[in-house]
């Protein structure tokens, strides 16, 4: 009988924040063997798994970072593969948010060598291995506050040490809630940052409809007299409805904020498409100021015939109700977001492949009139071409392509590959962190 030989696992390093990358190997294996890897997260109760095969070299050794697998979820070499290649076991399209920032992501790692295969005459017998990897979202001296005031409701992360740091304003898209998970990895990278609920969260309304931009400015306000950002101005960043959204606060609040992110944004403002108030509809009003609803792309728009949003598809499938509504010319020029009354730094992330609106178009008009206006601060668009509707964080699953809407219940398309969302995530944020910090340091313009 085959005595059971160890597989050395080791992560390194084995606890660290969400965003830190980790490398994996594999020591002790049969020279030559199929060694399988399988990787296990619980998240929100549900097992996200990925699994992959790897040929072991002369030394029975396995290197995720430098081997490629050779069956399984991905095959290109990248240790992390192991988490953004994770899907839920059940099969459906999950949420990646936490109940809870202050518990960990923990992955169990396990390895084994497939039965006969390797070098010498009765190839690998018994061989097994395991370690954890561990994803924190809240790191070491990090403080996490709730902020109830004045009406706001959202989650301040404090970075450790002595301020001031720059600070930020985080902001979710057509979701709602609060996105203290970036929050709190911008904290760890020495960036103050309140996460800002808007809708769907206590207090405020289930529906983006009729969103007052008051509820912004006293935000701004709020974190620029409390907070003491360094510069003596917040940044301001949104995904998605907040990519918009932030495009929008620059446009009106242009001399409070000192820089914006603006994740798959739109350059127009639009109704309230799948998060709408049912008693308002898709194309209804989703921003008011002083109490009067903000023209939209979607009001009585003369090219617009049909909508997505029920879930139900066009009977041509390549029609984009986004190209229709550029048709109608007079509202096209009310709905535009005149973002070049803003004069600090600007920063756009988009995917190629996005395929729940035209973020890469959006981006890049935003840069075209910002160049046309003179502006003299930085333009960053970081534009990736197998990228979809990007939002999520370094070492997160990026399988979640096709998924139901969480407002509407509808089925659309992020679009992107999974390796290219992947890929996506890591960069962007690391270039989104080292934007953050020059903008700060950047003297500002009037």
């Amino acid at each position: 009988m085959t005595a059971e030989r160890t597989l050395d696992v080791r992560v390194v390093p084995a606890d660290a924040e969400l965003w830190r990358r980790r490398t994996i190997t594999i020591e002790g294996a049969t020279p030559d063997a199929v060694v399988t890897v399988k990787a296990t997260t619980v998240r929100n109760g549900v097992d996200w798994t990925s699994r992959v095969s790897f040929l072991a070299d002369a030394a029975g050794r396995v290197d995720l970072d430098a081997d490629a697998p050779i069956s399984g979820r991905y095959r290109v070499a990248d240790a992390m593969g192991l988490l953004w290649s994770q899907t839920a076991v059940d099969g459906r399209p999950g949420g990646l948010d936490p109940e809870s920032v202050e518990t960990p992501l923990v992955t169990t790692i396990e390895a084994w060598s497939e039965a006969g295969t390797g070098s010498g005459t009765s190839g690998a017998g018994e061989e097994h291995g395991s370690a954890q990897l561990i994803q924190r979202f809240v790191g070491d001296g990090i403080r996490r506050v709730e902020v109830r005031e004045e009406g706001l409701v959202g989650t301040l992360f404090v970075p450790e040490g002595e301020g001031p740091f720059p600070t930020i304003i985080v902001m979710n898209g057509s979701g709602g809630g609060l996105n203290e998970v970036r929050a709190a990895q911008y904290a760890s990278r020495g960036i103050q940052a309140l996460a800002l609920g808007y809708f769907r969260v206590p207090g405020r309304s289930r529906y983006i409809s009729r969103t007052p931009l008051e509820y912004f400015e006293t935000a701004i306000d709020y974190v620029t007299r409390e907070l003491a950002p360094l510069g003596g101005k917040p940044l301001v960043s949104g995904q998605s409805r907040g990519g918009e959204l932030t495009l929008l606060l620059a446009a009106r609040f242009p001399e409070r904020i000192a820089g914006i992110v603006a994740f798959v944004p739109a350059a127009y403002v639009f109704g309230a498409q799948g998060a709408a108030d049912p008693e308002e509809g898709w194309d209804g009003p989703t921003w008011t100021w002083q109490g009067e609803p903000l023209e939209h792309l979607w009001h009585d728009n003369s090219g617009v015939t049909w909508q997505p949003w029920d879930g139900v598809a066009h009977e041509d499938p390549d029609r984009d109700v986004y190209i229709d509504g550029l048709h109608d010319r007079e509202l096209v020029a009310a709905s535009r977001i005149p973002i070049e009354r803003f004069r600090g730094p600007v920063a756009c992330v988009s995917g190629l492949d996005d395929r729940a609106w035209p973020s890469s178009m959006a981006s890049r008009l935003v840069m075209r009139t910002l160049e046309r206006s003179g502006h003299e601060a930085e333009r960053l668009h970081l534009d990736f071409e197998s990228a979809g509707h990007i939002t999520p964080l370094p070492f997160m699953p990026t399988t979640n392509i096709d998924v139901l809407h969480p407002v509407s219940g509808a089925r659309y398309s992020n679009g992107g590959t999974v390796l290219g969302n992947a890929r996506a995530a890591e960069r962007s944020f690391e270039e989104v962190c080292a934007f953050i910090h020059r903008a700060t340091r950047e003297p500002q313009r009037s």
